[in-house]
């Protein structure tokens, strides 16, 4: 008895003809993949939750893309399962110094199932990752003031002891003729090694890790000098301006601090400064503030510098010193007291502030404070305060040291 098949392609049968029947049977072809086990869990997910780019652009679809079942893949291993079985080349090498690894039977593990669903439950919810405080910026997870490391190198020379931190990222739009409006992100990064030596930069591109790659090598480009007195503060008070930005900085002895604005503040520690006071009045636009800042610091005079152009000793007089004159800088030659004018300014603040003045609002004190009950506590509460100023108030006041109780 012979067979003859004919395979007919152009339909979704398969007819199979008999020599001896007439009649054909007919095959209905079964297909074992489709759509739903042919594709990964992660495209189909996508199929599910995404967002068109249109959609996109409009600000749709920010909390989709989360998956909300559990990969049952996570913590386990390939070759190991809940029989605990030696294969060699799967799970165990092939050959184990000189010997032949056979395959055998190892001890069963208790704890497996139990250990496979705490892993699948610690990874598998929303987990915020924990960044360290120093690397964490201004704001949580944003850039602004996070390091993104030393520039990179060129050629032989290499940024040893620098760190870069970004100042400004944002993203900024513009028009095409043939591509309309176009995106790109905009990074400021200041960089400095901590001992006078600073740059800063901004750099755009379609990617933000390019934006910062660029931006962080153009600052390293372009370094600056920066005097420092004592190595921690500046030479003297000064006050600097850009656009509608100004700056007043104050001088401040060690263990200050930086009491300034945060930008001012990573500035100052990539180069090196430790103790000053700024005070910003008008537009805080964050680049503004990064260029007027960069002027007033390199504007600034030595204190040689100073002596040498009013041809005066520069004195200071520190508190640590209990107020006595200490000698900052002498000029190679010396004026004498007939040589100075009337209208000459000697005062150091007026004098490198380009003869100007810090408005200082007066304080206008309350109410209750010309009250005889306010003056009773007070009284009550002096022995609280500064020992120091107590004492001189009492020397000026009553020439002896006594009890306020006291008539």
């Amino acid at each position: 008895m012979s067979f003859k098949f004919i395979f007919l392609f152009n339909i979704n049968k398969i007819v199979s003809y008999n020599n001896t029947l007439k009649n054909p049977i007919l095959c209905n072809a079964v297909r074992y993949t489709s759509f739903f086990n042919k594709l990964p869990a992660a495209d189909l997910w996508k199929g599910v939750t995404a967002v068109s780019n249109a959609g996109k652009k409009r600000g749709r679809g920010k909390g989709t893309g989360k998956k909300v079942a559990k990969d049952l893949n996570k913590g386990q291993i390939i070759g190991v399962g809940k029989k605990n079985i030696l294969w060699p080349g799967l799970n165990a090498p092939i050959i184990r110094g000189k010997e032949i690894v056979q395959q055998q039977m190892l001890a069963e593990d208790t704890e497996r199932e139990k250990n496979i669903l705490k892993i699948r439950d610690a990874i598998g919810g929303y987990r915020v990752i924990k960044v360290s405080p120093v690397d964490r910026g201004w704001s949580g997870s944003k850039m602004p003031g996070r390091s993104i490391g030393p520039p990179d190198a060129i050629g032989d020379d290499t940024f040893e002891g620098f760190d870069t931190r970004v100042l400004e990222n944002k993203i900024v739009f513009i028009m095409k003729g043939n591509m309309g409006r176009k995106r790109r992100f905009s990074v400021m990064s200041v960089t400095g090694n901590g001992n006078g030596l600073a740059g800063f930069a901004t750099a755009k591109a379609s990617e933000a890790r390019t934006a910062l790659r660029k931006s962080k090598n153009r600052a390293g480009q372009k370094l600056m000098r920066i005097e420092l007195c004592d190595n921690r503060t500046i030479f003297h008070d000064f006050h600097c301006a850009f656009g509608n930005t100004k700056i007043f900085v104050s001088k401040k002895p060690e263990g200050y601090g930086l009491v300034c604005h945060r930008a001012i503040q990573t500035i100052c520690k990539v180069i090196g400064i430790r103790d000053i006071h700024a005070k910003i009045e008008g537009s805080t636009n964050l680049q503004h503030i990064v260029k007027a800042f960069f002027i007033g610091i390199l504007k600034q005079k030595t204190h040689k510098q100073i002596a040498d152009e009013k041809q005066l000793h520069l004195v200071e007089f520190r508190k640590e010193q209990e107020g006595l004159p200490h000698i900052v800088a002498s000029p190679e030659i010396c004026r004498k007291q007939d040589s100075i004018t009337k209208d000459e300014i000697m005062n150091f603040t007026q004098y490198v502030l380009g003869n100007k003045i810090v408005l200082k609002k007066t304080v206008i004190p309350p109410f209750y404070t010309n009250t005889a009950g306010y003056k009773l506590y007070s009284k009550k509460q002096e022995y609280l305060r500064n020992q120091n100023k107590v004492r001189l108030n009492m020397l000026i006041n009553n020439n002896e040291l006594k009890s306020f109780l006291s008539s």
